[in-house]
This record gives C-alpha cells, sequence and structure tokens, in this order.
C-alpha cells in the first residue's frame, strides 16, 4: 500500500509522478491543477495546443470534466472500456485549455491497465496521462528508463510493468468516428 500512498501524496502536492499504462510509461499529474500541469508540458516540451489525455478507472471519474453523453455516445464508449481507446469527447467549458488544448473536445479513457485502474481508485479520480518521454523521442516502457530520461524532474515513479500493448491507445472522435492515432 505504500506505493499508492506515496504516488497520490505526490498527485495532492502538486508533483509529477510516472507510472505503466497499457504501453509505455505514462506522466501524470493532477488535472486541476494549473500549474501542475503547466509544469507537465514544460517537462515534455509539449505545446499547451495539443491537450493532453486523461486516464480514469471508471467513467464517474470522467464526468466532472465532460458535457452530458447521449444514450448512443455512452453506448460507443462503453462497449470499448475499459481498455486501450482513447475517445475525444465534448468538454464543459471551464475546463483548463491545458487538458482541451485548441479544442472544444478533451481526450479520456477508463483504462484496463490494473495497476493504473489502482491508481485512479487511489487517487479517486481522474488523472492526466501522457507518454513518459520528451516531444519528438519514443516513449519509454520501464522505470529505470523513466529514470534515465527525466532524472530528478519525476517526483514519484510508481514502480510496474507496462501492458503488451506495442502501441500507445488508440484516439478516436467520438462525434465524427475519425481516428486521429491508431
Amino acid at each position: 500500500m505504500q506505493i499508492w500512498n506515496k504516488a497520490v501524496e505526490c498527485l495532492q502536492q502538486g508533483k509529477i509522478i510516472a507510472y505503466p499504462t497499457e504501453a509505455v510509461y505514462g506522466l501524470g499529474c493532477d488535472p486541476y491543477n494549473e500549474t501542475a500541469l503547466k509544469n507537465l508540458l514544460k517537462l515534455k516540451h509539449r505545446s499547451w495546443k495539443k491537450g493532453l489525455i486523461l486516464i480514469a478507472s471508471d467513467y464517474i471519474q470522467l464526468e466532472p470534466f465532460l458535457q452530458p453523453l447521449t444514450p448512443e455516445l455512452e453506448a460507443k464508449l462503453f462497449a470499448s472500456w475499459p481498455g486501450p481507446i482513447t475517445w475525444l469527447l465534448p468538454a464543459k467549458s471551464k475546463i483548463s485549455h491545458y487538458l482541451r488544448g485548441c479544442s472544444d473536445k478533451l481526450a479520456v479513457r477508463v483504462t484496463a491497465h490494473p495497476q493504473t485502474v489502482t491508481l485512479c481508485q487511489q487517487w479517486g479520480k481522474a488523472l492526466v496521462s501522457t507518454s513518459a518521454n520528451t516531444s519528438g523521442i519514443p516513449a519509454v516502457k520501464t522505470a529505470l528508463q523513466v529514470q534515465h530520461e527525466f532524472g530528478d524532474k519525476i517526483d514519484y515513479i510508481l514502480p510496474g510493468q507496462v501492458g503488451d500493448r506495442e502501441n500507445p491507445s488508440e484516439i478516436r472522435d467520438a462525434l465524427t468516428d475519425e481516428v486521429l492515432r491508431s
């Protein structure tokens, strides 16, 4: 239980953590903490205009960020979750542009990775999830690679193993069905 306590403590303090996901190590922070979001984007050398992904252990953790879903959208999403499909959905207007980027939509996923599910449950809400890499560099797949890539710029690395997927999650627009990343 100690690893979860340390991860949650870091998130509560506005720090950045690394953790295993379905395909790569991810970097995460509190999606409500603007300073943490800015620090994460700076660490990755990533423009805020691209936006970020939120992951959760269940849809309830994502609801505060999203416009209400139609029954058709609910059916589509819930048929693919939990799993490695990230959906772009209409975001509530108050959601930070650091999360949405230049869009009125937000990228969200209910993860199937057991350790990440537990992390979100222990944290009690959705978590920012972006690949553990500097923009333009391949994402890393082990805690040791995260340490090598970022050193002490990451406040906590949750030990564990990534899932068996070769590539990060597929990203689809839920309204148009356009595949943005496969």
